[in-house]
């Protein structure tokens, strides 16, 4: 009935050292994680990640892959140990995800936080930008992209907490054709046509061309519309977790509203079977398709005969969320949900009258607007390498180098947040979900805490054994008035406020 719900960001950035053909990007991203935790006062050598809880190979399907058969990027609860891993005191997750540097979003009740604390994650690696910007090998160099530009793609995975009771099959059924007709919002725009550019021209999004399947286990190989991941870090028997691939960084904090925010509603509408039921025929065809329509004119067939557009798709999904919000009622933080129907509802309405006229909303109308502005200028053709060299520079963290940064500063693009707020979202954790507990433990007791996960935290205790690990399974308990005064003492108190079953309920 709200678009409240648990969720969170989580985004793999490029990094790169130019010259440098000695560093490894994997030594390369522990540089990035180790510069900012030293810089902030937290112990980047000492793995602080809890994995005992997680099941990386567990599918929502019901079955579980067995780990000799699955490939070496599915076993994410295997650390390695000269990987950096680092819990921050905003409650996020900054660390090594194979050869790049993840900033993973502390878990938020609602789209706002959601965009905020991702918009932190830039300030975060910002700074580590600057703190190698001197290292004797180069600058690194670090972008909030999802493509390499040489055939590569890395991710922005974006997480949601759905009722357990939810048939999975009517999950893939009613999200599929929306995460296909979402992408006219919420993707960022690409220079180049292909997994590897084969054709020059401009598409909506940058992760399109990478995904082979509609639903399956796997995120960096074989990539699924409909990922199905069953690890809801939380309690099981009462959550799902939805772990969404399919979806590009976005910059513009509207296009980054509404991608979660939409998402949080269908998903809302889902659970209580109020979504329109329209499947696609050729979802994975179709979802490409889309990417490369920027006129956002052709229609796609549907299983039933109809063909739609994919504008046409995202406005029955509107329409039937909407709908199923009025009927519902009782909405506790209306306000929010209000604002993205009135972004929704606006945007869709634009990207039919004219979608240049969302330069300041949408990542891939401003990008295409600098792109074919460049063009004109320059009196060249979309197949032009400098133009994939300005699509590579739009993301750059620095604030002095990226495009993107660089347009904003100069007013380019609607601002949800003052820096003050942002720089405020890097230092503290979201006051009303378990993060709060999580953040403000690491802030307050240091190497007391052992390791920490999404849902447990371990801390060293001289009594009643050298460690002791609280967990919790409730997402939006641990939050700060609930655990007011906690944080005052020393360990053995906050345990002693847990209870003896040690479960932050």
């Amino acid at each position: 009935m709200t678009v409240q719900r648990i969720m969170g960001i989580e985004t793999e950035y490029g990094v790169l050292r130019p010259g440098d053909t000695r560093t490894t990007p994997m030594v390369l991203s522990g540089q990035v994680v180790r510069a900012y935790a030293d810089a902030v006062g937290l112990n980047a050598a000492q793995s602080r990640w809890d994995y005992s809880d997680e099941s990386p190979l567990r599918d929502q399907r019901g079955y579980d892959i067995a780990r000799e058969v699955a490939h070496e990027s599915q076993l994410t609860d295997e650390a390695d140990p000269s990987f950096a891993n680092v819990v921050l005191a905003n409650g996020a997750r900054l660390y090594v995800d194979h050869a790049h540097p993840e900033y993973s979003s502390p878990e938020v009740s609602n789209p706002r936080d959601a965009v905020r604390y991702d918009r932190a994650g830039e300030l975060v690696m910002r700074r580590a930008a600057e703190l190698l910007a001197e290292h004797p090998d180069g600058a690194t160099q670090l972008y909030k992209n999802n493509v390499d530009g040489q055939g590569a793609s890395y991710g922005t995975h974006e997480n949601y907490l759905l009722r357990r009771e939810v048939p999975w099959a009517r999950v893939v059924a009613g999200m599929t054709p929306f995460f296909i007709a979402r992408q006219v919002i919420t993707g960022s725009g690409r220079v180049g046509i292909g997994q590897e550019s084969e054709r020059a021209g401009f598409q909506l999004t940058q992760r399109a061309d990478y995904f082979e399947t509609e639903v399956a286990l796997e995120t960096t190989l074989r990539r699924p519309i409909v990922n199905s991941r069953d690890e809801p870090h939380a309690d099981h028997t009462k959550y799902r977790r939805l772990h969404v691939i399919v979806g590009d960084a976005n910059h513009a904090d509207v296009a980054n509203l509404l991608k979660m925010g939409m998402t949080s509603l269908v998903i809302g509408a889902l659970e209580d079977e109020a979504l329109p039921g329209v499947i696609v025929k050729q979802p994975v065809a179709t979802l490409r398709a889309v990417s490369h329509d920027v006129s956002l004119a052709q229609e796609y067939e549907l299983v039933d005969g109809r063909t739609v557009t994919a504008l046409d798709l995202l406005e029955m999904y509107r329409d039937a969320t909407h709908a199923w919000w009025t009927r519902r009622g009782n909405d506790p933080i209306a306000v929010a949900t209000s604002e993205v129907f009135e972004h929704w509802t606006r945007v869709l309405e634009d990207l039919r009258a004219d979608p240049m006229t969302l330069t300041k909303d949408l990542d891939w109308v401003a990008k295409r607007s600098v792109m074919e502005g460049f063009i004109a200028r320059h009196d060249t053709g979309w197949d032009d390498p400098r133009l994939r060299a300005l699509d590579i520079q739009w993301s750059d963290v620095r604030a002095d180098k990226g495009v993107f940064h660089t347009l904003e500063r100069g007013g380019r693009f609607t601002r949800l947040f003052s820096d003050d707020e942002l720089v405020q979202a890097v230092v503290e954790p979201p006051r009303d979900t378990r993060a709060w507990l999580r953040g403000k433990s690491i802030e307050a007791f240091g190497d007391d805490v052992a390791s920490a996960s999404w849902d447990a935290m371990v801390y060293r205790t001289a009594q009643p054994s050298s460690y002791t690990r609280v967990t919790m399974p409730e997402p939006f308990a641990g939050d700060a008035g609930s655990t007011d005064g906690w944080f005052d003492g020393g360990v053995a108190e906050l345990l002693e406020r847990v209870g003896d079953d040690k479960v932050v309920r």
